[in-house]
């Protein structure tokens, strides 16, 4: 007898050699029968679909659970322009004189016209420090008190990044560049924790567990963690304790620049020594390989279009990467490297066509993650080499594009912008995700974006010929996702044998080929993680839990409506 069916609904499979079943059977933490509703086995438990789409779990292979939203900072997703950003700064600033900081997320680099905000920018609205985050966590906004308790007046430097200086007056602007780089190094982390307090461990946990929730209600099954230093890898192992990982996360582990053979070792005993869970594991090794072009700051073949001579720089000195890459291969370990520009894009390519050159390792599957410009020369390395392309469809959307990434690199390149088809065209495993918080968490926000490329409001599409359909999209998030991470035996597709990781869907994600607009209506109704419900909104189910792991059944919902303040950042 089964645990549980998924009944009446519209099964894709993605399996080899069927695409669409009517039901789901599911026995302990597997699936157990795919097909027709009326041959379908008995079962202690059933969900009827109604119609809906039900689809393997979304795997979201770069999500950064660690960024999720603090409710002791102003969220400035959404702020266009310097007088917005004021108004939310300075009513936060009001209504929470306790805290010693003032913190901010968010902010977009187009905020002033022309040219980078600077500590001006923030005067008159508090006397206590103001620290800013950019929406891609490359960047960090200060006022002058942050400015001067920081040391950075004085002459001073940080360890979480580059504050930027006045070419004259040796004055610093406010500005910091290298952020995200920096601030997860043993040094820059300790210093944050020490300076900041939205990095403190207990904050970094909330957001932990406020991600978590969000990415289940979504029907997120599987995240991959992309940055964690060894340092806060103790708060995951901590939510497994406390029962609160209720999707499966893959932590990836941050190898800061500078970083030498002996701290490598150290990331392969880690891996070597960590217990086995079903939904907690860690290996993948994240790197960077330049920085991001919206600052000038990734590395590019030829000039930035509106900097003349500027072409940004590579994360590591010279081609320092490509050794430490191979390194890394060589023990076994799969990397999952940042690239943005094309010449960062270049090197992340050349560093693992040497590993596998000089190693003779095959089917690492190491990650190239943003490719955001690559040169057509390049396009192919990916299938030759089995490179995964980890790409974020919400990020070519031009409401985050615009005046800044598209001015930089300029319309004579604007062809090589996220080229998601052409990949998929060329046989390369190409991983759709989120880059939560730098985009919506929401993978259907993810797949309006790679059919449409164009805003939130349908306006503005740009480079057609890149789109993806929904379908194939969903594969992406599912197949190929799963593929990424030599998870392709357990998850991405409907087959008997498989891990019970699934999403019933509010409706037919399918049926909005023609106009994805009715993408953004929908919503993961239910939500299975290993044969058990995580989450629901209440309307073909109003439980949760699974029957073998309580005599009684499932347990009651909570909150069936709970994700709709999630979805709503």
């Amino acid at each position: 007898m089964l645990d549980l069916l998924i009944t009446g609904g519209r099964v894709r499979t993605f399996a080899r050699g069927a695409t669409c079943a009517e039901a789901v059977g599911i026995v302990g933490d597997r699936i157990a029968y795919v097909g027709a509703a009326s041959d379908a086995p008995a079962a202690r438990r059933t969900i009827e679909a109604g119609g809906r789409l039900i689809t393997p779990g979304i795997v979201d292979s770069h999500n950064h659970l660690l960024l999720g939203f603090d409710d002791d900072a102003v969220s400035l997703e959404g702020a266009h322009d310097l007088v917005e950003v004021r108004r939310r700064i300075a009513d936060f600033a009001a209504r929470r004189p306790e805290l010693p900081w003032v913190c901010a997320e968010n902010a977009v680099y187009s905020i002033v016209e022309n040219r980078r905000p600077n500590a001006r920018d923030l005067e008159g609205l508090t006397d206590r420090p103001i620290f800013v985050t950019t929406y891609d966590q490359h960047s960090v906004w200060l006022d002058r008190a942050a400015l001067d308790a920081l040391g950075i007046t004085g002459g001073g430097d940080v360890a979480w990044g580059r504050p930027e200086r006045d070419a004259a007056t040796g004055t610093p602007t406010g500005w910091v560049t290298d952020f995200y780089t920096s601030a997860m190094t043993a040094t820059g982390l300790a210093q944050l924790q020490r300076d900041i307090p939205m990095y403190s461990p207990e904050r970094r946990y909330r957001k932990i567990l406020a991600s978590m929730r969000m990415a289940t209600s979504l029907g997120i099954t599987t995240v991959v963690e992309p940055q964690v230093p060894l340092a806060e890898l103790p708060l995951f192992e901590r939510a497994l304790a406390e029962g609160e990982l209720s999707s499966r996360v893959i932590a990836a582990l941050f190898h800061a620049v500078g970083a030498d053979g002996a701290f490598r070792r150290t990331l392969r005993e880690t891996i070597d020594r960590f217990p086995t869970d079903p939904r907690l594991s860690v290996g993948p090794i994240k790197l960077y390989a330049d920085d991001v072009i919206e600052p000038h700051t990734a590395l590019m073949i030829d000039d930035y279009s509106n900097r003349r001579g500027v072409r940004g720089r590579p994360s590591y000195p010279g081609r320092e990467l490509v050794d430490i890459v191979t390194e890394l291969d060589r023990l076994g370990l799969q990397t999952h490297t940042h690239a943005t520009g094309d010449a960062g894009i270049r090197l992340a390519l050349d560093a693992v066509e040497n590993a596998t050159r000089a190693n003779g390792t095959r089917d690492r599957r190491h990650g190239v993650v943003h490719v955001e410009c690559l040169h057509p020369d390049d396009l192919p390395r990916f299938r030759e080499l089995g490179v995964t392309a980890a790409m974020q469809p919400r990020h070519c959307s031009p409401d985050l594009v615009a005046g800044t990434w598209m001015d930089n690199v300029g319309e004579e390149r604007w062809d090589r912008a996220w080229r998601f088809r052409s990949l998929l065209d060329d046989g390369a495993t190409v991983a759709f995700s989120s880059d939560w918080q730098v985009g919506e968490m929401d993978p259907l926000v993810g797949l309006y974006s790679a059919a449409t490329r164009a805003g939130l409001d349908g306006s503005d599409a740009w480079t057609a010929a890149e789109r993806v359909g929904i379908g194939r999209a969903l594969e992406a998030y599912t197949v190929h996702g799963a593929r990424a991470w030599h998870r392709e035996h357990e998850i991405g597709r409907i087959a008997p044998g498989m891990l019970a990781d699934l999403v019933v869907w509010s409706g037919d994600l399918l049926a909005h080929d023609a106009d994805p607009s009715g993408l953004l209506d929908e919503h993961a109704e239910v939500t299975v993680v290993g044969g058990r419900v995580e989450h629901s909104r209440g309307r073909v189910t109003d439980e949760v839990g699974s029957v073998f792991d309580d005599p009684a059944g499932f347990a009651p919902l909570g909150d069936p409506h709970a994700h709709e303040a999630a979805r709503a950042h």
